[in-house]
Parts: structure tokens; sequence; C-alpha cells
């Protein structure tokens, strides 16, 4: 039993000289990094110079002058004169009226106006013939009162007849109907051998040289311009001329080569958009523009001296407010709220809340904090290890 004893102790004592050693080596095993290193994040400067700001709005053609053909008489179309689509001038038939009708309201005027005018000269002598004879008490004075009263009777008649011949020579003249304008004419709405009547649209002539675009503008732009052109020196938006030229974009997006000016404001704001109506005036010298087309309408609405321009992306929207990632010198983030400007492209001007020449953080500004230290990267910079980075890592 001694002997047992002793052994087992002999082992303990073993043990507890190999224990120490090993709880040594675990303690001294190397720990990692206690700090990251800082974040990575791409900054830019905050560009300071004076911009050029552009309204652009939706527009629609119209002629400059849209004019109803319509007869100023009734009766059975007999010819169609013009090509439908084609350029008409001012002055030319486009349509004919059967004129019979017309023509023998004019040859009945006329033989009344002649038999008016035969009366005329039968009160003429009787009152030439017996005025001498009146006054030598040859014949009684009251006979010739009747005839001075029968001559000037007559002399109404013939005027009336004279009246009436004219208005059957007008007559039978609208029995042609012209254009008023020099423009493109549509298609005509009635058939050769259809009675119209003063009621009946013809066709319609639409002025497409120059042409009318009318767009419609924000009350603050109407304001913005307005006392842009009173600066200027002009009474007001509609009178400003060529102070501020228009830029029309087409439908299929190239941009038409003449600039248009401003000649129609509309007397007031629409209460349910808070627009107001513009009209600009193009030239129209081939005709490619015509009335009904779409385009977009772009203007110098604003100059911005000195201005503080950062890129979109470098703003964070925050519960209705603002803010900017702000790189100090010791490359520490400084939270800031801005108050924004207008947008000129893929750029944001600040109002207030940055200084030129700072440099804020363009991508991740949410995931940033105050105080923080970053590793700031060039927008460059950044940009030119991108296109050098191998695909697929």
């Amino acid at each position: 039993m001694f002997f047992k004893g002793q052994r087992s102790h002999l082992l303990l004592c073993a043990l507890s000289a190999t224990i120490p050693p090993l709880l040594t080596s675990c303690a001294k095993k190397p720990a990692g990094p206690t700090n990251a290193s800082p974040l990575q994040v791409e900054v830019t400067t905050v560009e300071k110079r004076d911009v050029t700001l552009y309204g652009d709005w939706v527009a629609t053609l119209d002629g400059y002058v849209n004019a109803q053909i319509q007869p100023q008489v009734s009766g059975y179309m007999i010819k169609q004169d013009y090509r439908e689509g084609s350029v008409v001038e001012s002055g030319q038939v486009l349509f004919e009226i059967d004129p019979r009708p017309f023509q023998a309201t004019l040859d009945q005027a006329e033989g009344q106006l002649a038999q008016a005018r035969a009366q005329l000269a039968l009160a003429d002598i009787n009152v030439k013939r017996d005025t001498p004879l009146a006054q030598a008490h040859a014949i009684a004075q009251s006979q010739l009162d009747n005839e001075v009263q029968q001559q000037a009777s007559q002399g109404a008649a013939v005027r009336t007849a004279e009246a009436n011949v004219e208005q059957a020579q007008l007559n039978l003249g609208f029995t042609r109907v012209h254009s008023l304008v020099t423009g493109i004419a549509g298609r005509a709405m009635t058939q050769v051998g259809n009675l119209v009547s003063q009621s009946t649209a013809l066709t319609t002539v639409s002025q497409v040289n120059p042409i009318k675009v009318y767009f419609s503008i924000s009350e603050q732009e109407y304001l913005g311009l307005s006392g842009r052109v009173k600066a200027g020196g002009k009474a007001d938006l509609l009178n400003s001329g060529n102070a501020i030229p228009l830029e029309l974009t087409l439908g299929n997006g190239s941009i038409y080569p003449y600039k248009g000016r401003i000649v129609f404001v509309d007397r007031q704001v629409n209460s349910q958009t808070g627009t107001i109506q513009i009209a600009g005036s193009f030239p129209n010298p081939q005709n490619l523009l015509r009335p009904g087309q779409f385009g977009r309408i772009k203007a110098e609405t604003d100059v911005r001296h000195d201005a503080l321009l950062i890129p979109q992306r470098a703003v964070n929207e925050l519960q209705g407010s603002y803010q900017v990632a702000v790189v100090d010198s010791n490359n520490n983030v400084q939270i800031r709220s801005v108050a924004l400007g207008p947008q000129l492209g893929s750029d944001l001007i600040i109002t207030s809340g940055i200084k030129p020449n700072e440099r804020v953080v363009t991508e991740g500004v949410s995931k940033l904090k105050d105080g923080m230290r970053v590793s700031p990267q060039s927008m460059t910079v950044a940009a030119t290890a991108a296109q050098q980075k191998p695909e697929g890592r």
C-alpha cells in the first residue's frame, strides 16, 4: 500500500511540472490586430464656377394661323381646285360652287337697276320742266312739290337697286372659294356634288412659316424669366424679342437648326396646374414643322455666379433633409446638412453647408458616421483603378 501511494505521488509531481509550460505556451499565442484599417472612400472637390441654368418643357406645334375655309353662299360644289396637303397662296381658288343661280340673280338685279334709273330720269325731266312754270304761276305749286318728292323717291330706288346689284355680284364671286392665307391646305371635308352652306367646313389652311410652339412653364420660372428680361431693359416677357432664344428638340431627338422667340404669354396662371402658357415662333422655310407635332423647348432661365457644385450621388436624403459627408484635412468625416439649389445635369448646386475646394464623399454617404476616419481617394484615381482591374476578380 505504501508503495502504491508513493507511486501516485510521483505521478502527480510529474504532471504538475508539465502543465505550466503548456499553459504558458497558449498564453503567448500572437493576438490579431486590434484596429481595422480606415475605410477607403471616393471623394471629389467642391467646384466653384459660373453656371447657366436651362428650362426644359414639353411643347406642341400649331399653325401660326389656322384658317377654316367655309363658303359664304349655299349651293352645289362643282369643282375642287387645289391638291390636298399642298401649299396654297393667299387668294388662290380652292373650291367652286355652281354659279348659275347667282348669275341669274345678278341679271335680275341689274334689270331692276335699269328700270329704277329710267324712272329717276323721268322724274328729273318733270321737275326740270315744271319748275319755271310753277315760278310763273302757270301750274300749281303743289304739282311741282309732288314731282320733287317723286324725284327723291326714284333716287332712293336707284340706290337700293345699285346695292342689290352689288350684293348679287358679291354672291356670284363667293361661288369661288378663296384661301385668305398662304399655307398648307388640309384634307377636303366635302366632295364635289355635295350641297354646301355657310356652316359647311370645306378644309383648313395653316400658315406654318413661321410656326407657333406652345409650352407651359411654372409660376416660379415665369417670375424668374420676367425678372431677367426686365433687368435687361425689356418691358416684359412678351416684348423680350430675342433676349431669350428658344431651342426646339424634335421628336426624333434632333435639334431644330433655327432659334425661336416668345410671341405669346397667356393672361393668367392655370390655378389647377400652377403653370402659364407660352408660345414661341420659329422660322419654318422648308415646311418641315407641322401642326400637331410634339417636341421639347429649351431656354436659358438664369445665370448663377460662383455656384458650388457637387455630384448628385454625393447627397444623401434623410427624413426630408439633405446631408453630405465632408472629409477634413485629417481625413475625418464631417456629416453636414446642406441646402439644395437647381440641378445641372448630373450635378447639384449647393446653396449652403459646404465651401469651395472641400472634399465630399461621392459613394456610400449613408454608411459613414461623424468623426469616422477614412482613406479618401479622388474620383479620377478610382475610375482609373476600376478600368485597370482584371475582369472576374
